[in-house]
């Protein structure tokens, strides 16, 4: 029987959340930025050890914050599926503070509001655009400090454009997955993009 785990991309408007998810699947960035105005699911399969995975990511639009009970979360189509989800990732841009705070207040909501043991849910912080670094807000390591240190989360910076670290950021997700009770910790991980033959493997 295939597990599935669902992920939840979560991030302000503009900070490349779909880039990512695109260049992870498809090996594909687009230069010209098209708002995420629905939820959009993309279905790829994880090889871990012999064990295979499906994962169910689902792009979620900008939301004003993370749905507070079940009932919210149905009733405003953006958010189906988002408190149960397995793990999060949360999206912002190294360039825009305000896109950092915004994380902020969802990944606190994610705490306050899941059901159950929210310590337990896996939560990667990602910063996005590395590659216009200098032009970051703050330094980076004052930024993995807080989220590591204080927020109890991984942290990943990237570039959606180059390619660089976006496969390292989930696999950075699933190990953190994988450690907290999906049979064991595996290291050795084969993805297998969902709309394509090509198999890469994570090192």
């Amino acid at each position: 029987m295939v597990e599935t785990l669902s992920i939840a991309v979560i991030g302000a408007p503009g900070v490349g959340k779909t880039s990512i998810i695109r260049q992870f699947i498809y090996n594909d960035f687009s230069e010209v930025y098209t708002p995420t105005r629905t939820r959009y699911v993309y279905r790829p399969s994880v090889i871990l050890n012999g064990n295979m995975y499906e994962l169910k990511i689902l792009d979620v639009p900008p939301i004003s914050s993370f749905p507070s009970s079940s009932s919210q979360e149905w009733l405003d189509l953006r958010c189906r599926g988002v408190r149960n989800a397995n793990a999060y990732i949360l999206v912002y841009d190294i360039c825009c503070v305000e896109s950092f705070e915004y994380v902020k207040m969802i990944r606190q909501q994610i705490v306050e509001y899941r059901e159950g043991s929210s310590s337990e849910v896996p939560i990667l912080v990602v910063g996005t655009k590395r590659d216009l670094q200098r032009q970051r807000f703050m330094p980076r390591r004052a930024v993995s400090v807080l989220v590591k240190k204080t927020w109890k989360c991984g942290y990943v910076e990237c570039s959606a454009k180059f390619n660089w670290h976006v496969v390292l950021l989930f696999k950075e997700l699933l190990g953190i997955a994988v450690s907290r009770g999906m049979r064991g910790n595996h290291t050795a991980i084969r993805l297998q993009g969902a709309l394509q033959r090509n198999r890469c493997s994570i090192m």
